[in-house]
């Protein structure tokens, strides 16, 4: 019994050492190993193994009491008491270190697995984090074109805006001439009219001249 406590002892401690300072694959080795003992009826095994080493560690507790009262009422041990005396002391303390450092493996095991995923997230988080700040930086870039854009737009619609307005002038100016034009072109019409009657006018006289230069000639 004693030496399969020792034996126990020794693995629990090389597992806990093993959880406790990184060795090559040792560590992930002896996570998966614990995780697996915690899947299916891993866990149900271990606690029925802790509990009956509970039930013996009790026992042995007992005993020792037993043992020393008897001592006080004697006065004195018995060599064979002494004897049982102590190997129920070391039964007790391995199976008390053994239980202890189970514990200590179980909690261990437990913050690893939390490490692990508040690793992974960070991880995960880091990535996002990246992203976001190339999509940031990408978002500034075409921030920046489009401002460019706009400028160069409003550069333009000034441009054509100003063109827009000396279109507008010259053909206000144009407007005035073409209504300059017409009103010569009417005066002109009218001139011509004038012209026209006093034409037919002087005709007339000339025709008339010439009958009377005629009759005087007769």
């Amino acid at each position: 019994m004693i030496q399969l406590l020792f034996l126990v002892l020794f693995a629990e401690g090389a597992m806990a050492f093993l959880l406790l300072v990184k060795i090559g694959p040792l560590r992930d080795l002896v996570m998966k190993t614990l995780d697996q003992l915690k899947m299916g009826k891993g866990p149900a095994t271990v606690k029925t193994i802790a509990g009956t080493l509970f039930v013996i560690l009790f026992s042995s507790l007992m005993s020792i009491i037993k043992i020393q009262n008897k001592g006080a009422k004697l006065g004195t041990m018995s060599p064979m008491d002494q004897v049982l005396w102590r190997t129920h002391l070391l039964e007790a303390s391995l199976m008390g270190f053994t239980l202890f450092l189970g514990f200590i493996i179980d909690r261990v095991h437990h913050y690893l697995q939390k490490l692990i995923k508040l690793r992974t997230n960070v991880g995960s988080s880091k990535e996002e984090l990246d992203g976001l700040q190339k999509e940031k930086v990408e978002l500034k870039e075409r921030e920046e074109n489009a401002s460019k854009e706009i400028k160069q737009l409003k550069e333009q619609i000034s441009a054509l805006s100003d063109s827009l307005k000396k279109i507008k002038v010259e053909s206000e100016e144009k407007d005035k001439r073409v209504e300059t034009a017409e009103v010569h072109v009417t005066s002109l019409q009218k001139q011509a009219a004038d012209l026209l009657l006093e034409y037919d006018r002087l005709l007339e006289d000339n025709q008339t001249l010439q009958a009377q230069a005629q009759r005087h000639k007769n």
